[in-house]
């Protein structure tokens, strides 16, 4: 289970929010990528969600990536922590 920390003003960079201007939310990327890439390598997952992250501005490690890319790849839930700061 990943965990990631996000200041409060960019907490629509990770979530999907309606109200925001911002438009790349990474739960879309996610969800849209689980959706069409289940049973695919995670080594080609990763830069996938790696190219979501960085639109998006997150700071994901690539050990957070490859945890994501393999729950997606094996069609198992993937839980992520947030802390929001600020």
């Amino acid at each position: 289970m990943g965990e990631i920390s996000v200041d409060k003003h960019h907490l629509d960079h990770l979530l999907a929010d309606s109200a925001s201007a911002y438009g790349a939310p990474y739960q879309e990327a996610f969800a849209s990528l689980a959706a069409s890439h289940r049973g695919r390598p995670a080594a080609e997952i990763q830069p996938l969600l790696r190219a979501a992250a960085d639109q998006a501005l997150l700071g994901f490690t690539p050990a957070d990536l490859r945890e994501q890319a393999e729950a997606i790849s094996t069609g198992a839930p993937y839980a992520l922590r947030i802390s929001v700061t600020g």
